[in-house]
């Protein structure tokens, strides 16, 4: 059965990822950056200082939704996950360094396509009587497309993101923490599934004050560990990092000098592989981080599609391109096992899962650089699966009502249990077709709704 999918699954996510997607999310970033005079330039600051002007771990409680902060921090919990390590790896091996520039133009117009998304989350959003809130893609879809199209849409969206991240997707994140505790301390993969369904369900059942209080902690804490640990190589490997970053630039424009074949097919494997895996890993435009930012208590929808920013830019700028330089400096400069490109038995001791252990073990040493990876692997992933079970319990909830999200959850669970017993590239496949079937709908929507964003901006330049 796998055997037989697999191939037309593949077929499917080369023809969206190399001649739909690619251009749609370049198409939708560059449509906002011009439409709004580029706010991710303009408003960048005012994002940062709403971010880090008030940081707290202990936010301010809510009766109903999330403050700014948490559902920025809930929005990163999703971003920051295997994406900005193993898909990171796994972009870097299959289309060289230069994946990273063409994933750093995805994330600079992703920025202003995320602004329009949590926008247009906060501007859709319903407040029932008793302050519950609801919002997301759904909401915008059905807001820009009336009448059965809209309908059609919004359902096709809710469908798939609930495949994609609330079932495909945490499967995913579950086998990475579990092959990379096995590999790093030894521990039965399905003991760490276990271990992981307790304290989800834990999490998922007290309902999102719970996930909120959790993931304004844990998200800190865990970029801080993760960024402490990728100095320290940095530092160590201080005097290639000149030609780390002109391996990113150079190889960018001329990947077939490291990972073969013709310029026009090196070139289009990098260019496809950095948005593909960019989108996987900063969200932008997929139309999943939008759930969380329908949910914050802000005065006006600009606040927080300025807060919405800062997560794309800490995601891929500070997260990711932290990875990418440890593993470019640290295995394709002078010594480094893919220094001289992709020959001899390299391939057959580093792949895109291990990558980033074999990175850091070059500094920390192997079992403690796969020990470190191993840890923030588990927070990154951990704290995507919280984000991902909440994006696809809204959607859920669209669908079927309340009442369904519990037999959601149950099943949720054994997805993530299942995900740590055994993974193939099937499920990565799956989850990468539906990651690309969301952004479809969601993508339509935000062309559509150009003025409704605009029309935001302007009324706080009123109120100013």
């Amino acid at each position: 059965m796998s055997e037989t999918l697999l191939p037309i699954v593949q077929t499917i996510n080369s023809y969206l990822s190399d001649y739909i997607l690619f251009f749609m999310l370049i198409a939708v970033g560059l449509f906002y950056s011009f439409k709004t005079r580029f706010v991710q330039v303009r408003c960048f600051k005012e994002g940062m200082s709403r971010v880090f002007g008030t940081l707290t771990l202990n936010g301010k409680k809510h009766d109903s939704g999330m403050s700014s902060f948490q559902a920025l921090a809930t929005a990163i919990a999703a971003q920051v996950g295997t994406g900005n390590i193993v898909g990171a790896s796994g972009a870097i091996l299959t289309g060289g360094p230069g994946a990273i520039f063409w994933m750093w133009i995805i994330a600079f117009f992703g920025m202003a396509t995320i602004y329009a998304e949590a926008t247009l989350a906060q501007e859709t959003r319903i407040v029932q009587k008793d302050g519950t809130i609801k919002g997301g893609p759904v909401y915008y879809i059905t807001t820009a497309f009336k009448g059965p199209l809209g309908k059609f849409l919004a359902g096709f969206f809710a469908i798939a993101i609930t495949l994609a991240l609330g079932f495909f997707g945490c499967m995913v994140q579950s086998n990475s923490i579990g092959s990379t505790c096995e590999t790093a301390f030894g521990i039965p993969s399905w003991v760490v599934g276990i271990i992981l369904v307790i304290i989800c369900g834990f999490i998922f059942l007290g309902g999102i004050k719970r996930l909120a209080s959790v993931t304004e902690k844990l998200v800190p804490i865990m970029a801080a560990v993760f960024l402490l640990g990728g100095l320290i190589v940095l530092i160590a490997r201080f005097k290639y990092l000149p030609e780390t970053f002109a391996m990113i630039f150079t190889y960018a424009f001329q990947p077939q000098a490291i990972i073969g074949g013709s310029f026009g097919a090196a070139i289009k494997t990098a260019m496809t592989q950095g948005a593909k895996r960019g989108l996987f890993s900063n969200e932008a435009g997929m139309g999943s981080t939008p759930h969380a930012h329908a949910l914050a208590q802000v005065k006006s929808p600009h606040e927080q599609g300025c807060v919405a920013m800062v997560g794309v830019f800490i995601d891929t700028f500070v997260v990711l391109t932290l990875n990418a330089l440890v593993v470019i400096s640290t295995l394709y400069t002078k010594g480094g096992i893919l220094a001289n490109g992709y020959t001899g038995s390299a391939l057959e001791v580093v792949d895109k899962t291990n990558l980033a252990q074999t990175a850091f073990g070059a500094v920390f040493g192997e079992q403690l650089g796969a020990q470190f990876v191993a840890v923030t692997l588990f927070f990154f992933a951990f704290s995507t699966i919280l984000g991902w079970n909440l994006f696809g319990k809204i959607n859920v909830a669209y669908l079927f009502g309340e009442k369904s999200t519990k037999i959601y959850t149950v099943i949720a669970l054994v997805f993530i249990f299942l995900g740590t017993l055994a993974s193939n590239d099937l499920v990565w496949e799956l989850s990468d077709m539906f990651n690309n079937l969301m952004v479809i709908p969601n993508a339509l929507a935000l062309f559509a709704l150009g003025g409704m964003v605009t029309s935001a901006m302007k009324r706080v330049k009123k109120l100013r």
